[in-house]
């Protein structure tokens, strides 16, 4: 069978010893999927989930108990006093876009604590002009970089103790930039500290890709907000769009108002028949995120073994589900992108290139044959087009799937 995929007895023959090598991590991943699963499945027992809120409405979307009950069940397991989970979010990028709009005003001084953020948010910010941005609003940015991937605390105690400053924002995993993610530990940490002297700044972080791969989330460890994709983590590969916002609940009725208009905050907002799909996508979301996880372990060891340099490495403590695999070279980047393309079930015969996509500044290449478009839960790989040449792989919604098409990459550059 694996020769009908076209991948060869030599690497079916290192996969297995690597699987070998990898049983004792595999079973680490295996107990915080059971747990994260307890927490979901007492959030729905807890809420009384039943077919009614499967139901879909349409128009203004006025008294949707489905709507209302999937927000009570994302706060709940994510340890929040509310949230905003809608289809009307476009995107990650989209629902942290309207959080900072719906926090930030004329004046006001936004901090970054983890360097510049994901390039979709340039423009937003204002790094790149555009007449849209928050700096177009005179909303001010700046940023305080890790250190060796870690939180620059004295910089940021000497910052915060000001008490200018309206909102921090921290992002937990990496982007595009070459630094290990943040744990929860981590953030925590950092908040602790902020805390310490300045009671009063938002602290905002983007949980993108990072959701159930620890037993916690940024919530709990002081965050007055966090903000992820639902065709990330938490959708587990059922949800076809949206985003949530979860927080403080002064605060996710500020959000609520931006997304739709105040006055009106929660209270609209059709679901259009995506109760159920958000529901079950949340339900399967620990076992998705698990088989990502696991996915990701095995890339790293196996490449690593080819002589590649991944990041994390296999046996290292992980807070998010991205693995990136330093190539070194712009050929071979390509080609383990348009390998994971083709082992993928959708589109598997299309060759990705690099190409300029909108919000980013170098061409980038994405190959992502996914169920649901642009979803990265589902196995999918990007690059920037630039040195070193790494690779940012994340998803598969079982293991097996992600193993599969790490082979045909793999046999794709070789």
């Amino acid at each position: 069978m694996y020769n009908l995929l076209g991948i060869s007895n030599e690497i079916v023959e290192l996969s297995e010893k690597v699987e070998e090598e990898l049983s004792e991590i595999f079973k680490k991943v295996n107990k915080n999927c059971e747990k994260t699963s307890m927490k979901v499945l007492n959030a729905f027992q807890e809420n009384n989930v039943s077919e009614m809120h499967f139901g879909s409405t349409s128009g203004y979307g006025y008294g949707d108990i489905g709507r209302d009950t999937i927000e009570k069940i994302f706060a709940k397991v994510l340890g929040a006093e509310d949230a905003l989970v809608r289809n009307q979010f476009i995107s990650g990028t989209h629902a942290l876009t309207v959080t900072l709009f719906a926090m930030l005003r004329p004046n006001d001084i936004m901090l970054s604590i983890t360097g510049k953020p994901y390039d979709t948010l340039d423009q937003v910010i204002g790094l790149e002009e555009n007449d849209s941005s928050l700096q177009s609003y005179n909303i001010n940015y700046e940023q305080i970089d890790l250190i060796d991937s870690k939180f620059n605390i004295e910089a940021i105690k000497k910052r915060a103790e000001k008490n200018d400053i309206k909102l921090i924002t921290i992002q937990r995993s990496r982007g595009y930039a070459l630094r290990n993610s943040l744990t929860v530990e981590e953030i925590g940490e950092a908040i602790k500290a902020i805390r310490g002297v300045n009671k009063t700044a938002i602290i905002m972080v983007d949980n993108c890709y990072g959701e159930f791969v620890q037993e916690i989330e940024p919530i709990e460890v002081g965050a007055d907000l966090i903000v992820g994709s639902l065709i990330k983590n938490l959708g587990g590969g059922i949800a076809p769009n949206g985003a949530y916002v979860a927080g403080k609940e002064k605060l996710i009725e500020l959000v609520a108002e931006r997304l739709t208009a105040p006055g009106l905050g929660k209270e609209v907002g059709p679901t259009l028949g995506i109760n159920k799909s958000i529901l079950q996508g949340l339900f399967m979301a620990p076992h998705v995120v698990a088989s990502s996880l696991k996915t990701a372990i095995f890339a790293s060891r196996i490449l690593e073994k080819l002589g590649y340099k991944p990041n994390p490495l296999y046996n290292e403590k992980r807070a998010d589900i991205v693995q990136t695999i330093e190539f070194g070279d712009k050929e071979k980047l390509i080609k383990f992108c348009q390998g994971i393309q083709m082992g993928s079930p959708v589109d598997s015969k299309s060759i990705p290139e690099p190409w300029d996509m909108p919000g980013y500044t170098d061409k980038v290449i994405m190959a992502a044959g996914a169920f649901t478009a642009g979803s990265s839960i589902e196995l999918s790989c990007d690059a920037p087009i630039r040195p070193p040449y790494v690779a940012f792989l994340q998803g598969g919604l079982t293991y097996e799937y992600g193993k599969l098409g790490v082979l045909k990459a793999i046999q794709n550059i070789m």
